[in-house]
C-alpha cells in the first residue's frame, strides 16, 4: 500500500482540543485511509479515533508527523496536513 509522510506544525491556537480534533477525525474518516499522527515524544494516535487524538494532548505550535497509508496517499496527506496547520478555531 502506498504511504505518505508529512511533518506538520499544529495551527489551531488551542491545539487539538474537541472541535479541531473532531474536524480532523471527520476528514480522516471521509478519506478512508489509515492515518497515524505521532508527537515528537513518540506518542501516537489513530487519526480516525477522536479519543486517541484527544489523548495525545497536542498543543498549538507542536510538531506532528502525519503518516497516511492507502491509494492516493500523497494527496490525502497534503489535505490532512493543510488542515492540521490551519487554525481550526478561527471564526
Amino acid at each position: 500500500m502506498p504511504k505518505a509522510t508529512r511533518h506538520v506544525t499544529v495551527g489551531s491556537r488551542v491545539g487539538l482540543h474537541a472541535r479541531p480534533a473532531s474536524t480532523f477525525v471527520h476528514a480522516v474518516t471521509a478519506a478512508g485511509h489509515d492515518v497515524t499522527i505521532t508527537k515528537t515524544s513518540g506518542d501516537t494516535a489513530d487519526g480516525a479515533s477522536i479519543l486517541s487524538v484527544l489523548a495525545l494532548a497536542v498543543g498549538h505550535g507542536e510538531e506532528l508527523v502525519l503518516d497516511v497509508d492507502g491509494d492516493n496517499a500523497e494527496a490525502v496527506a497534503d489535505e490532512l496536513a493543510s488542515l492540521l496547520a490551519s487554525d481550526l478555531d478561527a471564526a
